[in-house]
């Protein structure tokens, strides 16, 4: 199974959402099946299976109120401008906070990004570019 250090290293190769298709690569080559990130305190889980899970809560991450009403239209403004690689992940963070983002699920194998409100409806699914 992947080591802390070893997602440490494919996370610290991420400076915009640009990068984020390379990331979830290296998140394959690993052995990664999903991620799941949790926008109020940037909790991360990284899954080998439903049973081997690996728990990375980053060093510096300021706490995040999520607004309880929910935009798709904000969100996918927020996407837009970190994927062209204009915001990195702690503004994106905040603004998917904005848009009501209680967290979002990284499926490695399907190469889709699913992010739910807090009643844990899903609000947008984003497919991975293959790189």
């Amino acid at each position: 199974m992947f080591t802390k250090e070893d997602i440490q290293a494919a996370e610290s190769k991420i400076k915009t959402g640009s990068d984020f298709p390379q990331f979830v690569k290296e998140l394959k080559d690993l052995g990664v099946v999903r991620n799941d990130v949790y926008v109020s305190n940037g909790l991360s889980a990284y899954f080998a299976s439903e049973e081997e899970v690996l728990q990375i809560s980053p060093e510096e991450y300021p706490e995040l109120v999520i607004n309880v009403e929910p935009s798709v239209e904000k969100l996918k403004h927020a996407l837009k401008i970190h994927q062209t690689g204009e915001t990195g992940f702690i503004s994106f963070c905040e603004q998917a906070a904005d848009a009501g983002v209680e967290k979002w699920i990284t499926d490695v194998v399907d190469m889709t990004c699913i992010y739910y409100d807090t009643a844990g409806n899903e609000l947008v699914k984003d497919t991975i570019a293959e790189v």
